[in-house]
């Protein structure tokens, strides 16, 4: 159970992420998610006598047969979005090398998608995962739903610290009735992803954002240290002087990097990767404006 001061310290940091992302959606990302991610497909309407030219299709025979006339369903452009922001609070989640922790930069990336999304008019919810599914909210509107999503990402603490994407994406399948836009943030060291990440994507529009941290792409020259993997509390002793090992590891890592990609290309789902250092931001706008120059063609 949290204390007074820890609740108060993770409630300073919620209000600050609050400010922060509401300045970035006034600034600049309302405009970009508008035009990048919208509704999509038919929502039904009523129902009208059939007229010269319409679609058979729409027919609907019940209520033709009630009435004794044809009868075809109207429909209306769908516009309003089911937005699920699915994070990954895993143990890797929590580590950070420069100041942010993955955990954070991915509730402040929930954060500004989220102001986007209720800006535009959407409905937004979260599924927290780390070896299973923590917690699910459905997606509602309104600032205090959000802001509530905000502070679980932040203080989650998952009974087994390991990352399963796929029991994430399989939950998601499961759960989520109407098609959704589904935002997967994690740093993806898990298996297996390829079916998983294929279901998911066929069902929902998917986006995946990977947060990283530098040290996980270059091991840095600091003589021997003990790595500990914050998900299995597996240790080792490294030396990090040897450039054969720091070679090793670069290209291991580099080949998972590519590897993650090589699944987001293969099942259209568009990604960025957010780094725990710089102008974490920048990537998401990329993204962004990546889509709407897509959807303009």
């Amino acid at each position: 159970m949290l204390t007074d001061e820890q609740i108060e310290e993770m409630m300073a940091r919620v209000r600050k992420l609050e400010l922060k992302a509401r300045r970035l959606v006034r600034e600049s990302f309302s405009g970009e998610y508008l035009s990048s991610f919208r509704g999509q497909g038919l929502d039904f309407d009523d129902f009208r006598e059939y007229q010269h030219g319409d679609e058979v299709r729409f027919i609907d025979w019940n209520v033709t047969a009630r009435m004794n006339l044809p009868y075809v369903r109207k429909f209306r452009e769908e516009r309003e979005l089911a937005v699920i922001l699915a994070v990954d609070v895993s143990g890797s989640a929590d580590y950070g090398s420069v100041s942010l922790s993955k955990r954070e930069i991915a509730a402040e990336t929930a954060a500004v998608l989220g102001f986007s999304a209720l800006h535009n008019g959407d409905k937004v919810g979260l599924v927290i995962f780390a070896d299973e599914p923590i917690l699910f909210i459905p997606a509602e509107k309104g600032n205090r739903h959000l802001l509530r999503m905000i502070r679980e990402i932040l203080v989650a603490k998952p009974a087994k610290p390991g990352t399963s994407v796929a029991g994430a994406c399989d939950f998601l399948v499961r759960t989520l009735r109407r098609k959704s836009l589904v935002f997967l943030i994690s740093d993806f060291f898990s298996d297996p992803l390829e079916g998983p990440l294929g279901k998911l994507a066929r069902k929902h529009e998917t986006v995946a954002l990977r947060v990283m941290d530098p040290l996980e792409a270059k091991l840095p020259k600091g003589g021997t240290v003990v790595m500990v993997d914050p998900e299995t509390g597996f240790e080792t002793q490294v030396n990090t002087d040897n450039p054969n090992l720091r070679m090793g590891y670069e290209k291991l890592m580099r080949r998972q990097h590519e590897g993650v990609a090589a699944l987001f290309k293969k099942h259209a789902i568009d990604s960025a990767d957010l780094g725990t250092q710089g102008d974490t931001l920048a990537a998401l706008h990329q993204l962004l404006k990546r889509r709407s120059r897509k959807r303009a063609r």
